[in-house]
């Protein structure tokens, strides 16, 4: 076989994955053995291995203790609704990640006070080492973790107030924009970039993913006349979801 310039080894991978994806490697199968990927493409050892390693940091197979590697069964992803802020009125921390009305699902929660890092420092424009009011969460549909959240709120503004523990007192478990608004915090505009990365150990062990599995990451931020009172990381793992905008046009 002529591997032209690209490596020997994604060309193997490539063909491999092309297999799976069109379903002749099925769910469950177990991938051809090193042997016989080194006969089938003429390729060494190595190649068939470094390609194998490929396939499974793209999760498309799994390695299973004394008995081999398998193609893993692809998940249909499901819909992560986004319309930014929801009006005041009872938007529960779940609704407030999760715009989908259909979407039935639960968290759990814990808070801390910690001292802000220089990132999470400039995303709510105060100084590296104030205090803040560290949640995260857990969140869950129909029993499964389908994402988590760590927010942020500076505690100049929150702190001694009965907003101060998002989960607890007379506004614990309603949203953000609920919650300022009982201090005469008003929100007024909503930002959030998304992007991607190999989620880290202990994401994917909530997750349910494997190592080397892609997540998405939503950085969002709320502000009241343009001072950031909330940030927040939301994480979803990407094989199985996609994050969809539903934006108002004005």
């Amino acid at each position: 076989m002529t591997f032209g310039e690209q490596p020997a080894y994604l060309r193997v991978a490539g063909d491999l994955r092309k297999k799976i994806v069109n379903g002749s490697l099925p769910p469950h199968t177990r991938l051809p053995s090193q042997a016989r990927i080194r006969e089938e493409y003429g390729v060494s050892d190595t190649v068939a291995l470094e390609a194998r390693k490929v396939l499974m940091a793209e999760g498309l197979v799994e390695g299973r203790s004394g008995s081999g590697t398998y193609v893993r069964e692809r998940p249909v992803p499901r819909r992560v609704a986004r319309s930014g802020f929801r009006p005041v009125g009872g938007a529960t921390p779940f609704r407030q990640e999760q715009a989908d009305v259909a979407a039935r699902g639960t968290w759990e929660s814990r808070s801390e006070q910690v001292d802000a890092g220089g990132a999470i420092a400039e995303r709510l424009a105060i100084q590296p080492g104030d205090r803040v009011m560290c949640t995260k969460y857990t969140f869950r549909d129909a029993g499964e973790v389908m994402m988590l959240s760590t927010s942020w709120e500076p505690l100049a503004l929150t702190g001694r107030t009965p907003v101060m523990l998002p989960e607890e007192g007379p506004l614990g478990g309603m949203g953000v924009v609920e919650r300022m608004a009982a201090i005469d915090v008003i929100v007024d505009n909503v930002t959030e970039e998304v992007g991607a990365r190999p989620g880290l150990a202990e994401e994917l062990l909530a997750l349910g993913g494997v190592p080397g599995h892609v997540v998405l990451v939503v950085q969002r931020t709320y502000f009241a006349s343009g001072r950031p009172v909330e940030t927040a990381d939301v994480v979803v793992p990407a094989d199985r979801y996609r994050i969809s905008y539903h934006l108002p046009v004005k």
